[in-house]
């Protein structure tokens, strides 16, 4: 699978529009420069208390700049008051098992594990990890008499009431996703179209032009450029996202694929082919539920029971449709002998084909949208332990039934609660042992690069060790410069925390570990006589902690969460081809004397969205991961939204056939069977190579062409059998070409996943 560069076109734009919906960098960033350096003048300058000052500094920092909660603004203060209380009890327990190494380094683990482990519950304990590690690795590697615990406690108290007020008065968090707003245009734009294309497909004097068919077109085709461009500025989504964003992530994609559906199903503006009435209603109720879905994107909070009515109507429709496709084909008494007569019939099935799949996706996009509704819904409690939307277990039971899903020697997110806890320990031990001064430094340079796999940790502890040079030299010249006027470092200091917030985002991880050193150099000399010899110290400190994170990655379990990832898409595509072709083989049932059974299929569809499921976890760990990722988000979301089109193609064709009633035994059908059973092994072939590929790194094979002599084949078999005796299409030749139709759907989502696949596509 392909790599990609750490800076993209627009990223840092991006940023500073404050486009991207988790980090948010600048937003932060802000909001730490203003307070942290107050905080840190109040504790230092007026009341007189270094450890005051110190945990007040800290405690901004990782309670503003390290989380950045989701939701309404009650529920983002129930999570910072939640959070301080957590900070509250760690510096209790740090500050009380600091003096004796070994409890020390047992307690760092424990700690370690227990803080890593959750974020597999919800995306809000994922989210503040690192600044709840914070709050035990601060107190745990300065060991103080325990005199001095209520000035920890009231500087981290501090912090947290001046980061209260800063979320709320100070910039506070957009309520909504950037993409939501897009999306909702993409799907105004594309009900437009649908309504325009039905009216069209009507005919009469209020029919409209060729000119406003065109132009609707274009503007759902703008619109969902629009979104794709928006979605491709943010190069990596940071921390574990919520279930409503992770639904938004792949809503893209669906509209994506709605997008091109919808350029395919484009009705020929040089002469409307027969069409029943059905097929316009099913445009129309697309339509309809689209407005709801764009409805509801633009108030997340609002009722679903607008898109719940008009997702039934939508069924219905389709329904309908089915039932009475063979009544309106174009079919005479004489039947469909000749060529000439067979076009027309495949054209009208065609065109309520394209509306049958045109509702297929816009039920996929709705259930996505309600899920994504559901979840903003949720009470803070539920968001903290993970449950799921309209879930039945309660939220205790939901949070113990996931973490015990991945207490499982193949988890990944086991392995690097693991290795993190034990390097963090490591470090605890080794700077005990070694007595280096401030030995915070240690366990921060060791959790800021220890990442899920050694070869991406060896590269972090390069780009760490470089940027923290990079910025001593830098602040080794500015302590220079100012000499003895050590005043200005007080007006440095916020425009220091600025960048050591936003740089890592909107530059790179080596960009923001200078910022951050130059930090680090102004907090050590304000109040004293300016010293370039702390510089020395903070890489000697650092490059420890690096060391220690490198030995920790290369010892244990190397292969992280894109690996993780790969192996779970090469499950989900397994599982999902397997189904596909186990559809097929049960329409096939129904078109010979083999007696047909859904029950193979159906325990394969179950297998399917298992895997499906599990493919989602691990997409949430990939995302969880702070850094640049591998893949770029944009290409593993289409690879992850594929799953979701091949099992959509595989249901579309078991719910076809298992509303088909009795078995048709007409001996004629063995041809088209034939041509099925081919199509089904060679896309469902397809994907199983292409799962292959993902599991082992391996090429990708180029996507299956059309096939119009099968096509052909298939027509030619079922000429006789488009007409009955009363002139009309039989119900299983109909539902024959639609088998095949569902089929080259599925070979249609190729080309973009051998796009985001290869390691040569296009970015």
């Amino acid at each position: 699978m392909r790599t990609s560069s750490r800076i993209r076109p627009g990223a840092v734009a991006s940023w500073l529009r404050d486009r991207d919906p988790e980090l948010a960098a600048t937003r932060r960033a802000g909001r730490t420069a203003l307070v942290m350096p107050a905080l840190f003048a109040l504790c230092s300058q007026v009341i007189g208390s270094p450890t005051m000052a110190t945990f007040a500094a800290f405690g901004a920092f990782s309670m503003l700049l390290l989380v950045d909660f989701t939701g309404p603004m009650v529920q983002r203060l129930r999570a910072h008051l939640g959070l301080a209380v957590a900070w509250a009890v760690l510096i209790c327990l740090g500050t009380l098992v600091a003096d004796e190494t070994w409890l020390a380094v047992a307690v760092m683990f424990v700690i370690g594990f227990l803080v890593l482990f959750s974020g597999v519950v919800s995306s809000v304990l994922a989210g503040a990890s690192t600044a709840l590690l914070l709050a035990f690795i601060l107190p745990v590697t300065s060991p103080v008499p325990f005199a001095d615990l209520p000035a920890r406690l009231a500087g981290a108290g501090l912090a947290a009431a001046a980061s209260i007020l800063a979320v709320t008065l100070l910039w506070p968090r957009p309520s909504g996703d950037p993409l939501s707003a897009p999306a909702a245009r993409v799907c105004c734009a594309a009900a437009e179209q649908l309504r325009t294309d039905a009216s069209l497909l009507a005919g009469g004097p209020a029919a409209p032009s060729t000119g406003q068919c065109r132009t609707r077109a274009d503007e759902a085709a703008a619109a969902a450029a629009e979104l794709r461009t928006v979605f491709d500025a943010t190069p990596y989504r940071p921390t574990g996202l919520s279930t409503s964003s992770r639904a938004l992530v792949r809503l893209v994609d669906e509209l994506t694929w709605l997008s091109s559906i919808l350029a395919d199903s484009v009705p020929p503006l040089d002469g409307r082919p027969a069409c029943d009435i059905d097929a316009q209603s099913v445009r129309r109720a697309a339509a309809a539920v689209l407005d709801e879905v764009a409805g509801l994107l633009d108030t997340p909070r609002g009722s679903p029971d607008g898109l719940r009515a008009a997702s039934e109507s939508l069924r219905k429709a389709m329904a309908d449709m089915e039932r009475n496709a063979t009544t309106r084909l174009p079919v005479g008494r004489g039947g469909v002998g000749t060529p000439s007569q067979v076009h027309p019939v495949i054209g009208a099935l065609d065109l309520s084909f394209r509306a049958q799949e045109l509702g297929f996706a816009t039920l996929q996009i709705a259930d996505n949208v309600a899920l994504a509704a559901a979840a903003e819904r949720r009470s803070w409690f539920e968001r903290l332990l993970g449950r799921e939307p309209d879930a039945v277990t309660r939220p205790l039971a939901a949070a113990r039934e996931r973490a015990a899903a991945h207490l499982q020697p193949q988890s990944v997110w086991l392995h690097n609660s693991l290795r993190g806890a034990l390097g963090l320990g490591i470090a605890v031990g080794l700077a005990n042992v070694t007595s280096v001064q401030h030995s915070f430094w240690v366990l921060l340079g060791t959790l800021s690069v220890l990442r899920s796999n050694a070869l991406n940790t060896g590269q972090n502890a390069v780009r760490a060790l470089g940027g923290t040079l990079a910025g001593s030299i830098i602040g080794t010249g500015l302590l220079q410069l100012i000499g003895h006027h050590g005043t200005a470092l007080w007006f440095l200091l916020p425009l220091a925390v600025f960048l050591a917030g936003v740089a890592p985002a909107a530059i790179s991880f080596a960009a923001g570990q200078a910022s951050f050193t130059i930090t680090l150099v102004i907090l050590f000399n304000i109040g004293q006589d300016p010293d370039w010899h702390i510089v020395l110290l903070r890489i000697q400190d650092i490059a420890i902690g690096c060391a220690v994170s490198v030995l920790v990655g290369l010892f244990f379990w190397p292969r992280g969460a894109t690996a993780a990832v790969d192996r779970a898409l090469a499950e989900a595509y397994t599982d999902s081809a397997r189904y596909l072709a186990g559809a097929v083989q049960y329409a096939i049932g129904h078109c010979g004397t083999t007696p047909a059974s859904a029950e193979v299929a159906l325990r394969e569809g179950v297998e399917a969205a298992a895997a499906a499921h599990r493919l989602d976890d691990a997409f949430r760990s990939y995302l969880a991961e702070r850094g640049a990722k591998p893949v770029p988000l944009a290409d593993m979301t289409t690879l992850v939204t594929g799953i979701v089109g091949l099992r959509l193609a595989a249901d579309a064709v078991l719910g076809l056939w298992r509303r088909a009633g009795e078995r048709d035994s007409e001996p004629n059908r063995a041809e088209a069977s034939l041509v099925l059973l081919s199509a089904a092994g060679q896309i469902s072939g397809w994907y199983r190579d292409l799962a292959a590929a993902l599991g082992h790194n391996a090429s990708v094979r180029d996507p299956l062409p059309r096939n119009p002599a099968a096509e052909a084949q298939l027509v030619e078999s079922l000429r006789r059998d488009l007409s009955d005796e009363r002139g009309q299409a039989t119900d299983t030749a109909v539902r024959i070409i639609w088998t095949a139709d569902h089929l080259d759907a599925a070979r249609r989502l190729q080309p973009s996943l051998v796009a985001a696949a290869r390691p040569d596509g296009p970015s």
